[in-house]
């Protein structure tokens, strides 16, 4: 690859990454919002170190949900898995419906590679999903984060 190869595709492996943040956070909010789950979306959280900051770190939303005592806990379980559901383009691949990303020379497969690591659930989204029921108990005043 070429200098300018390399450059294109560290920028379209950050834009990728950059905008599979966000439909990871709205993939959880579509599912709270689907239960009628209350939520709040923060958009670059970190007031301590700025838009800039929170951009740089990787925090480009996060979703809050405000869940009440009688908020089934399979939604919050589901919404915290949820991102899983960016991936569901790639499993078009084998059906033959879609091209396979991986099997091109461009900088396609970069974009693929930063979308496909935006669809594994966090780990906050795992305590969510293993501890749910502490989020329902949880005051209101405090949201759990997910």
């Amino acid at each position: 690859m070429t200098p300018i190869e390399i450059a294109a595709a560290v920028t379209v492996l950050a834009l990728a990454v950059s905008a599979g943040l966000v439909a990871h956070e709205l993939a959880h909010a579509a599912a709270l919002g689907a239960a009628g789950v209350p939520y709040r979306i923060d958009w670059f959280p970190g007031e301590d170190t700025g838009v800039l900051g929170a951009g740089l770190r990787g925090r480009w939303a996060a979703v809050k949900p405000r869940p009440t005592a009688e908020t089934p806990v399979w939604v919050l379980r589901c919404s915290a898995m949820m991102p899983l559901a960016l991936a569901v383009p790639f499993a078009a691949v084998p059906l033959g419906v879609v091209a396979d990303p991986f099997a091109t020379d461009g900088l396609v497969r970069f974009a693929a590679v930063g979308w496909m690591a935006c669809a594994l659930p966090s780990p906050q989204d795992f305590s969510v999903l293993w501890y749910a029921d502490a989020a329902v108990s949880a005051p209101t005043d405090e949201p759990a984060a997910a």
